[in-house]
């Protein structure tokens, strides 16, 4: 089984941690387990777990101040697992800097679910690295662009220039903001550049089979990528 992801366990009960330890192991997780406060701290630095379900009874240093000291330093989500179940002890956790609260004793697929959702919120959004936009298509890692299934070759220049307007479709971009999106504000070469790579892409664009122009020319305002009207 692939691994997922890596999870700190807090937990000074041996029996709990062990079954902590299997299930989550099972369920494909890397899993490190501190048996204290302290020890978890030094955990937390040593090994950049992605998750971190703590105990708030533990000896040498409790589960709010460790929660504490987490937060300021990291924003790993913190899922504090414990048997204190008053709504107060609840608002204690979550004020001390924890992302979930789960009582004890408490169902497997529900843990497990708490996991997933702390995990998938944890994630930073994902770059878009494909772009489509009618029947126009282009790859920002691969730098490929496709035009109805038909492979159009582009210049390096041309095709970040397509990308920025298949970026902002249906959005009139001055000839300033193409030149700064391209070159940088330092450009200063020829006033004409954006005209002809414009008129490049649209040529290329046209493919064998002479399809629609997507990219127009607003005279004195800009350039817009949209379907042709």
């Amino acid at each position: 089984m692939a691994q997922l992801a890596h999870i700190l366990v807090v937990e000074d009960d041996p029996d709990m941690a062990l079954f902590l330890e299997l299930e989550l192991r099972h369920a494909g997780y890397t899993v490190d387990i501190a048996r204290d406060g302290i020890s978890a701290l030094m955990g937390l630095q040593q090994q950049s777990p992605e998750l971190v379900i703590l105990d708030r009874k533990l000896p040498r240093l409790d589960g709010l101040s460790v929660c504490g000291a987490i937060r300021q330093h990291s924003e790993v989500p913190v899922l504090m697992l414990t048997s204190m179940d008053q709504l107060s002890e609840k608002v204690e956790g979550l004020d001390a800097g924890a992302n979930d609260y789960l009582t004890k004793p408490f169902q497997l697929p529900e843990l497990l679910a708490r996991v997933r959702a702390l995990l998938r919120r944890s994630q930073p959004p994902q770059t878009q690295t494909v772009l489509v936009f009618a029947d126009l298509k282009i790859d920002l890692l691969s730098r490929q662009v496709w035009r109805a299934e038909e492979e159009v070759l582009l210049a390096a220049k041309e095709f970040d220039l397509l990308a920025f307007l298949m970026q902002h479709p249906r959005q009139v971009l001055s000839k300033a903001q193409l030149i700064q999106a391209l070159w940088g504000w330092d450009y200063n070469g020829e006033d004409n550049i954006i005209e002809v790579y414009i008129h490049n892409l649209r040529k290329k664009l046209r493919c064998k089979s002479g399809r629609q122009p997507l990219v127009h020319t607003l005279r004195g305002v800009g350039y817009i990528l949209k379907e042709a009207t």
